[in-house]
């Protein structure tokens, strides 16, 4: 004698594929969305290390013009405080700083200023600061200080 298996009619089943599509939909949805958010995440990261590539490109641009006139560079003639722009450029000294200021802010943005001071050693410290908001997603302001001797 064979065991009796009801079978039930596809009438009682109607809708639960339509719920499992739904459901994975859902998910897909989910996980597509965090993948856009890292994704972002990453442009702002790399954006970051481009603008801090581009400020120590900057210091060496900077280092070699002042090995270029090293004479008026260890007499001071290139030490200035942090500024975001150089009015007078009368010496060789000041057009040099005055080009370095020009193309910082022409790579990194408009509001980069910068700073350098040697001592009589030779021991010469170029800082660059700049907006990094755009990157870091807030108002942040990035410094890079890089020191060498000429």
């Amino acid at each position: 004698m064979s065991a009796f298996v009801p079978i039930r009619a596809p009438h009682h089943q109607r809708g639960v594929g339509l719920i499992e599509v739904l459901i994975a939909v859902l998910v897909m949805a989910i996980g597509l969305l965090g993948i856009a958010a890292l994704q972002a995440t990453a442009l702002r990261n790399s954006q970051s290390s481009l603008e801090r590539s581009q400020a120590v490109i900057q210091s060496y641009t900077i280092f070699d013009a002042m090995r270029a006139n090293r004479i008026e560079a260890l007499g001071n003639a290139y030490n200035v405080g942090m500024i975001c722009k150089l009015e007078a450029a009368d010496t060789l000294a000041k057009k040099d700083i005055a080009g370095w200021l020009t193309a910082m802010q022409r790579t990194l943005g408009p509001t980069t200023c910068g700073k350098i001071n040697c001592d009589a050693n030779g021991l010469c410290t170029v800082s660059v600061r700049w907006d990094d908001s755009r990157a870091s997603g807030g108002d942040t302001q990035q410094t890079i200080e890089t020191k060498t001797y000429l």
